[in-house]
Parts: C-alpha cells; sequence; structure tokens
C-alpha cells in the first residue's frame, strides 16, 4: 500500500542509530525509536543485558542498568568490534554472545518498534555503512553486518556507504552547480566525499571521490583518556615480579584496552583479572596498589560507561572553552582531572592527523583541487573540535562551511535511495 513503507534505511552508528523508511512512492521521517531520549529519533547505540534477564537498549538501558545496581552488562560502541576477527564474542548470562548477535540485538528492537510505529511488517532494509569499517577486513566487517541484520529479521538486506548517503542529503538540498567536501565525522569512523552537486537529483556520476578513517569521536576520547585520566587505573604503576630484579609498568595491551571506550569490557577476562591481582601484589608502592584497586571496580561494576561519558562531556566542553575538568566518582573510584584545550591538542595530535590526511587523500583521489572546492558541510561533534575545524579552513580557504543541522542527515540520505531502490 502506497502509505505504507516497503524498505527501512537505517544508521546504524557507533554512539547512535537511527530509522528512517521509503516506498516507491512516499519518504518517511525518522521514526521515534526512543521515547526517553531528549531527540526520540536518536537511540543511543546502547545495550543492557540483565542478569536477572531481558535485553534493554538506548535510554532505557542505561536506565534499567542503574535501577538494578549495575547487575549486568552495558555495552557501547559495539559497532567497532564488527571488523576485529580477534572478537569472537563476550560471555552474557554464561553464554558466548558473538558480535552479530550483539548488533542484532539491537537492530532487532530497532525493526519491531518501526514495525509497531507504522502499524506494518518490513522486512527489508538499507544500511549505512562505514567507507571503512574499524578493524582488519572490511569485506568480512560487511558480512558479519549482514548477518547481523538477518538475526534482527530482515530477509533482504543492501548497503551503502554513509558519506554517499550524506552527501545524497546534501545534495537534494543544493541551490547551486558546485564541487562539494561532505564529511562524516561519527564515533568510529571519519568519512568524505567529493562531489558535484546542484539544483537537480543527485547522480551516482556525480560522486567522485569516498574515503574514510577509522579515527573519530571515540578515538579523541581514548587520547584524553591515555593522557589524563589512566594513571589513575594502573597505567603507569610500578611492579617487580618475584625473584626478578627489573621493574616493570604495565604492559601495553592492558593499557590500550583500558583507553578503548569498545574494549574496556574485555580486562573481565579471567586471564586479565588474574593478571592485575598478581600486579596489584608486586607493586612497589600503596599508591600503585590504590589504583590497581580502582581498575578492578572500573571492570568489575563495570563503569567504564560512564567514566566515559564524563570524558566525552569535557572533550565537548573543550570545543567552546580553553579549560575543562574530566570528573567521576564512585564509591571505589575518585577522578577529578583539570585539562586544557592545548593539552587535548596535543594528546589527540595523531587521531586528528590522521583524518585530515584522509580528507586530502580524498580530495586528491577525486581529481580536483582543494582550492576548487566551493562549499564544505560536515556532520557529527567531532567536526566542532577546534583543531579539525580550523584545519579545514585552512586547507580549503574559498569554501563556504556548513553544518548538517541535525544528526538525520545520513538516514535521510538512506531513505532517498531506498526510494530509488523501490523504483529501480
Amino acid at each position: 500500500m502506497p502509505h505504507l513503507p516497503t524498505l527501512y534505511a537505517i544508521d546504524f552508528g557507533t554512539s547512535n542509530s537511527l530509522l528512517a523508511a521509503a516506498s516507491r512512492d512516499r519518504l518517511f521521517d525518522p521514526v521515534p525509536l526512543d521515547p526517553d531520549a531528549a531527540d526520540p529519533t536518536v537511540l543511543r547505540s546502547i545495550l543492557c543485558f540483565l542478569d536477572a534477564g531481558g535485553a534493554y537498549i538506548g535510554a532505557e538501558a542505561l536506565r534499567r542498568y542503574i535501577e538494578h545496581g549495575a547487575e549486568g552488562r552495558l555495552l557501547r560502541s559495539i559497532k567497532h568490534h564488527l571488523g576485529s576477527r580477534s572478537f569472537r564474542g563476550t560471555i552474557i548470562r554464561g553464554r558466548m554472545v558473538t558480535p552479530e548477535e550483539l548488533v542484532g540485538a539491537l537492530l532487532r528492537q530497532m525493526r519491531v518498534r518501526a514495525d509497531a510505529h507504522f502499524g506494518t511488517e518490513v522486512r527489508r532494509v538499507l544500511l549505512g555503512r562505514p567507507v571503512h569499517f574499524d578493524g582488519d577486513d572490511d569485506a568480512f566487517a560487511e558480512e558479519r553486518l549482514r548477518k547481523a541484520a538477518e538475526h534482527a529479521g530482515f530477509e533482504e538486506v543492501h548497503f551503502l556507504p554513509e558519506p554517499v548517503a550524506a552527501a545524497r542529503a546534501f545534495g537534494a538540498a543544493s541551490s547551486r552547480e558546485e564541487l562539494a567536501l561532505i564529511g562524516d565525522f561519527g564515533g568510529g569512523t571519519s568519512d568524505f566525499t567529493v562531489l558535484r552537486v546542484g539544483p537537480r537529483p543527485l547522480e551516482r556520476k556525480d560522486v567522485l571521490a569516498v574515503g574514510g578513517v577509522a579515527v573519530a569521536g571515540d578515538a579523541l576520547d581514548a587520547s584524553l583518556m591515555r593522557a589524563q585520566v589512566a594513571r589513575h587505573f594502573g597505567a603507569e604503576v610500578q611492579y617487580r615480579t618475584p625473584f626478578g630484579k627489573n621493574v616493570l609498568t604495565m604492559p601495553r595491551g592492558i593499557v590500550q584496552l583500558l583507553c578503548s571506550p569498545a574494549h574496556l569490557s574485555m580486562l573481565q577476562r579471567r586471564d586479565v583479572a588474574t593478571f592485575l591481582a598478581d600486579v596489584r601484589q608486586w607493586s612497589l608502592g600503596d599508591e600503585d596498589q590504590q589504583r590497581i584497586d580502582q581498575l578492578n571496580a572500573l571492570v568489575e561494576e563495570t563503569q567504564g560507561f560512564q567514566l566515559f561519558e564524563a570524558i566525552e562531556r569535557a572533550k565537548r566542553e573543550l570545543s567552546e572553552k580553553v579549560k575543562a575538568e574530566i570528573v567521576f566518582s564512585h564509591p571505589v573510584i575518585q577522578v577529578r582531572e583539570p585539562v586544557t584545550r592545548a593539552g587535548f591538542e596535543d594528546a589527540s595530535r595523531s587521531e586528528v592527523d590522521a583524518i585530515l590526511r584522509c580528507l586530502e587523500e580524498t580530495v586528491s583521489a577525486s581529481g580536483v583541487a582543494l582550492a576548487d572546492i566551493g562549499v564544505v558541510c560536515c556532520t557529527g561533534g567531532t567536526a566542532k573540535v577546534p583543531r579539525i575545524a580550523n584545519e579545514i579552513r585552512r586547507r580549503l580557504p574559498a569554501a563556504r562551511m556548513e553544518q548538517f543541522k541535525s544528526f538525520h542527515s545520513v538516514v535521510e540520505g538512506l531513505a532517498q535511495e531506498a526510494q530509488a531502490i523501490e523504483r529501480a
């Protein structure tokens, strides 16, 4: 029926997820998936599995987790795991749950809520995907995402690069013929598209180049964690093994897991817990033991989500101010760490350089010069990080700078592509 959707368009993001829809004759606005959210159409990509049973998503996941005294698993940034061959799953309620099942659980609830909203059942989906997933193998990650969609009950699955979807949304609103650069900054990836836009429908030949790098908001949070916060959790602990002569420091692999919003939960592994207990015993001072205790509390009481929320709040504040403070309080953990914009820029230099290098490589691959770009339009909070915004302006001084007005640009572009699929 023309008044009902036939194909869902899903922007499954590292931080947030949205769903719109299309039929041959109509585009449908993004669905209010999360009644508890400030914007109900923007669903936080959070999963909660309570020990008592049940799986919850979005704002309800965090609320239920807190109400039940943190007795369960709270997972964020699960999109990160799709491209990692080494990550085969995590133990939840005594059972190994694969990445496909984790992502599928979130997509299933999105589908069910959309079906209830429209009063129909849709089993076909167009999923946005980054240009390059975070991990080892893009084809492997896309196949995992396809299987996750099948776990969610979708029987037909299509994909479209997220920056192309954002470009489609921008092109639909363009009033002049010009070259544009679209920057889509998410939690896990930063993607770029160079295209020709004008007061006409966007065609595939208008997309001149697409590029992406698996560095974005989460990586910037990790840089702040590594530089300013990780020492509170034993990153700089010193210890000596029994009968050993050398003074050792926390292994780099442990610190990397600690500093990753997506991978911190992996410190719950039994072998890691045993190692940390040994490090506490072998540490050279009371302060080091206290910091290992804070790390154990962070991991065992699954407080990583709340800690990285505090770090992200400070990062956002540094986009407006030159100073901020990371504040995190827990019965066993107390962190009050002042941060400065200059310190953040120094800590995140390699991550920001990787993003800017990807921008330059994408423009180079398009066959046009940086000076030929007439307009730059960005989406995502990372685009507001002062050094990124300033460096983009410096590289493209002749271009107008525009900002997408909301989180909806990618999902709206996906819906337009979904309609094109239905009309083909």
